[in-house]
């Protein structure tokens, strides 16, 4: 057998790495661009989960003001860092309106008295059907909404406070 044959699984195998190891370092596309900017907030009405605090429904988001919609769960670990810069947002004057996908109350409850409390309404989606129709793929996730309740932004994953500067100015290309 030749030396060149005895090399050539060893040659396609170290070429084919090389490829492998190309691709994973240039991604295609790392973007994810939402299907509904642009569009109206889905139709939903999502009773209360927390005692003392309304519940959530999509009129509620065509308030004449841009308002922060954020979908997140107590047993969300990102969750638990995003609700400080949520709070945040809030000091600023920013409306700040939660969906908690698959919650119990009392779970919610001590989620909110451990961390804070950054929302002005809550919403129950027990299963996630809400969730699913604003495109939302898991948690957290946020919207900016217009006054109009039509979708200028969605931010997948935790809001870091290094983005609240950007969080702002979406917000206020919304007005």
């Amino acid at each position: 057998m030749s030396r060149v044959l005895r090399f050539a699984p060893l040659a396609i195998l170290v070429l084919l790495i090389a490829g492998l190891v190309w691709r994973l370092a240039t991604p295609v596309d790392t973007d994810v661009h939402s299907r509904l900017e642009g569009q109206p907030v889905p139709a939903f009405a999502l009773p209360a989960i927390v005692p003392g605090k309304p519940g959530l429904s999509s009129t509620d988001l065509a308030s004449g003001r841009p308002r922060l919609l954020n979908v997140f769960a107590s047993w969300c670990v990102p969750c638990v860092t995003e609700v400080g810069v949520l709070r945040q947002l809030q000091a600023r004057g920013i409306t700040v309106d939660g969906v908690a996908v698959r919650d119990r109350a009392p779970d919610l409850s001590a989620f909110l008295a451990r961390n804070g409390d950054p929302y002005e309404r809550i919403g129950s989606d027990p299963e996630s059907r809400v969730q699913i129709d604003l495109g939302s793929s898991g948690v957290p996730e946020s919207f900016v909404v217009d006054g109009r309740g039509i979708i200028r932004y969605q931010h997948i994953g935790p809001i870091e406070a290094s983005e609240v500067p950007m969080i702002l100015a979406e917000l206020e290309k919304a007005k």
